[in-house]
C-alpha cells in the first residue's frame, strides 16, 4: 500500500521538525526516523494500529518518543492516509474505540 498525506499530516511533520531541531539537531534526526519507520511498518501491516472513536480512524504509536500517527486504509486506492501525527503528551482529538 501507498502512503498518503493530508495538508494536515504534512505540516504536522514540519512543526515536529521545526521543534526539534532548534533544541536537539540529532534528536530531531532520532524521531523524524522513528516516525518514518514507524509509516513503513504501515505500509506492511496497514490494519495495524487501535481503532479510533472516528470511523475508519486507527492509530499507531511510534517505538520510541511517542507520537501517534493516525490513518485512514482506502483499500479500494490501495493506500493508506496519514491524517495527522501528534505526540502523546498534547490533548487527544480521537478517543480509543
Amino acid at each position: 500500500m501507498k502512503l498518503r498525506f493530508t495538508q494536515r499530516a504534512v505540516q504536522d511533520l514540519a512543526d515536529i521538525a521545526n521543534f526539534l531541531r532548534s533544541r536537539s539537531p540529532a534528536g530531531g534526526a532520532n524521531v523524524r526516523t522513528a516516525i518514518f519507520d514507524s509509516l513503513q511498518i504501515l505500509t506492511e501491516f496497514p490494519f495495524a494500529g487501535h481503532l479510533q472513536s472516528v470511523e475508519k480512524l486507527r492509530k499507531i504509536v511510534t517505538r520510541k518518543y511517542s507520537y501517534l500517527i493516525y490513518h485512514e486504509i482506502s483499500p479500494a486506492r490501495d493506500a493508506i492516509d496519514v491524517i495527522t501525527i501528534q505526540h502523546s503528551s498534547r490533548k487527544r482529538e480521537f478517543q480509543d474505540n
